[in-house]
């Protein structure tokens, strides 16, 4: 979602969320974290404010001015705190701001489960969605279809989630299905996993078996991931019959094969290359 040059200041404006959560109480994080949502939904929709607001060669002053005039009293001290550190940053182009504040809304109702004591419950709900989800190709392109109005893809989200699901993971997916930036739910729900583990100073490894694993083994398996990657790995065990045996074991962007499944697909290969 964001591009390479903009991380450093999507870390920056990290900063700035964290000082707007540690002077917010508990019930105001839901309100600031809609007001985000909602600033994002507003640059999404028009191109010319995402570029003035952007636009590096106007001063960052200028453009936090802009922003002020058109924003504040709009939203809550805290929430225009965020938006005018943002505008003052340097970006990649104007998406990568309107991601920007997306990705703080998600984290400041991560912070909300936080302090709730219900990041567990969120972090498993949104693993074993972003599972069903990956299985079942009908409700995949049910909740990924752009052209389906996204109140009906939100009823749909209501109707599996209602009364099963802490409301912060309901209220993630739901903003995950009305964004125009989200193009698939799987790989949101996988962004939203990621940010979990950021919060915990910690990596995910997403690890597909034939066949259930035993507590030993999967502490054996987060030793040796925690050897090789150097920082602990929480281990997230999916069974998939296809894989036949063996592992695969996903961390971030790399993923190492160790299955039957992929053993025989490279041995075909290598014949079919011969």
């Amino acid at each position: 979602m964001i591009g390479a040059a903009s991380r450093q200041s999507l870390a920056s404006l990290d900063e700035q969320v964290d000082s707007a959560l540690r002077s917010a109480q508990d019930d105001a994080l839901d309100g600031i974290a809609r007001e985000l949502y909602e600033v994002s939904t507003i640059l999404a929709a028009q191109p010319q404010l995402r570029r003035m607001l952007s636009d590096m060669s106007t001063a960052p002053a200028s453009r936090s001015d802009l922003a002020g005039r058109i924003f504040r009293g709009r939203v809550s001290d805290a929430a225009f705190g965020v938006v005018s550190a943002a505008v003052g940053l340097r970006w990649s182009g104007p998406w990568d701001l309107t991601d920007a504040f997306e990705i703080a809304a998600d984290r400041v109702l991560l912070d909300l489960a936080d302090r709730r004591g219900a990041l567990d419950a969120v972090e498993d709900q949104l693993f074993r969605f972003g599972r069903i989800v990956d299985a079942n190709d009908e409700l995949r392109s049910h909740l990924d279809e752009e052209t389906v109005p996204a109140q009906r893809r939100v009823q749909l989200l209501g109707s599996l989630l209602s009364g099963k699901a802490d409301p912060v993971t309901i209220e993630l997916l739901e903003r995950t299905v009305r964004s125009g930036r989200k193009h698939s739910v799987a790989l949101a729900v996988d962004g939203l996993l990621n940010e979990v583990a950021w919060r915990r100073q910690r990596a995910t490894a997403l690890v597909r078996s034939a066949v259930p694993l035993t507590d030993q083994q999967t502490a054996r398996l987060a030793a040796v991931l925690r050897e090789t990657y150097g920082r602990d790995i929480d281990v997230r065990v999916v069974i998939e019959p296809a894989v036949r045996g063996g592992l695969i074991v996903q961390v971030g962007d790399e993923v190492i094969d160790g299955s039957v499944a992929g053993r025989l697909a490279a041995a075909r290969s290598a014949l079919n290359y011969q």
